[in-house]
């Protein structure tokens, strides 16, 4: 606990720089369901998250032997290295797959909700991490805009069914693919507890980000040619921007700006950021892709937004730490 305390203390607050860095990568982050949806119309959804794991795991690889990082010298955090790959993996895949079923703005919401399954993951597993009551309420509030949401999709696959007459058995491709964004946002929590509760945590941040990418990779890879998908129709320019988008931008720059800001800021007050990730997704999503949400919609995502900032409000001072 001491030692927590002691590199707690050696973090700044936030400054201007950190706040507009934390605004930057939202943004970044908010943009990737758009690239991703428009990359899926060029290469085959799983094919495509093995190659934006492929070349962010060369560039983090040329990145490491620059600043002569070790990553491979053994320090028994391969197990938990592959397990954190696995989870990061079917993270993608549930976006992947997902996208091509609900909108770049719904997918937005949906797997944002990741920070509330963190804190409760973080709760049941992780000495030190107990939940305070404002941050119940938040998951509260987080939820109810998810069955909100959910509710939303049902209604708008129904009003799609019946206007195009078909039978009671309406598709309802949309909510399935609003549930593997959920799925994804659970993935990702699952990430994190491994990431924090293993010796992931006591490595350095490119070797983490390796594990998670190489792992990936392979994965990935592997399951687009179990399922015939490695095959790419007639690549446009902006399919290719795109996946150099989600490859460069996201996977590699984001992420290593992401950790350089958790080594020097407090963790706790860069998170409150998150929220807004998913409200850059669904302006994007609106502005670039032309998509259109409901009202009950928008006060799902109204509610899922309030619910993450309550997760990641920070202790008052004097409050006991749960």
């Amino acid at each position: 606990m001491s030692t927590t305390a002691a590199a707690l203390h050696t973090r700044r607050p936030l400054d201007s720089l950190a706040i507009l860095l934390m605004i930057l990568l939202c943004a970044i982050w908010g943009m990737q369901q758009v690239a991703i949806k428009t990359a899926n119309a060029t290469f085959e959804p799983v094919f495509q998250a093995g190659l934006r794991s492929t070349i962010a795991t060369l560039l983090v690889w040329a990145w490491a032997s620059t600043r002569g990082t070790p990553l491979f010298r053994r320090d028994g955090t391969l197990g938990a290295g592959v397990l954190a790959g696995m989870l990061f993996a079917t993270e993608f895949i549930c976006i992947f797959f997902g996208l091509t079923l609900t909108s770049a703005s719904r997918m937005a919401v949906f797997l944002y909700t990741a920070p509330c399954f963190t804190a409760l993951s973080l709760h049941c597993f992780v000495p030190g991490e107990r939940l305070r009551r404002l941050q119940w309420t938040g998951i509260a509030v987080a939820f109810a805009g998810i069955a909100l949401a959910f509710a939303d999709g049902f209604v708008r696959s129904a009003d799609v069914a019946q206007a195009a007459h078909t039978a009671h058995g309406a598709p309802l491709a949309g909510v399935a693919g609003d549930a593997l964004g959920v799925l994804g946002g659970i993935a990702w929590a699952a990430t994190t507890l491994v990431v924090r509760g293993t010796r992931l945590a006591h490595i350095s941040a490119s070797k983490t980000l390796f594990y998670q990418l190489a792992v990936s990779a392979i994965v990935l890879l592997g399951l687009a040619l179990l399922l015939g998908q490695v095959k790419v129709a007639s690549v446009t320019p902006l399919a290719a921007m795109s996946l150099a988008y989600q490859a460069v931008v996201v996977a590699f720059v984001s992420y290593l700006l992401w950790f350089w800001l958790l080594t020097r800021y407090i963790a706790s007050r860069l998170s409150v950021f998150s929220f807004m990730t998913p409200l850059f997704g669904v302006t994007f999503g609106v502005l670039l892709l032309g998509e259109s949400f409901s009202t009950r919609f928008l006060t799902a995502a109204l509610l899922v937004l309030a619910g993450i900032a309550l997760v990641n409000a920070p202790a008052r001072r004097g409050s006991a730490r749960g």
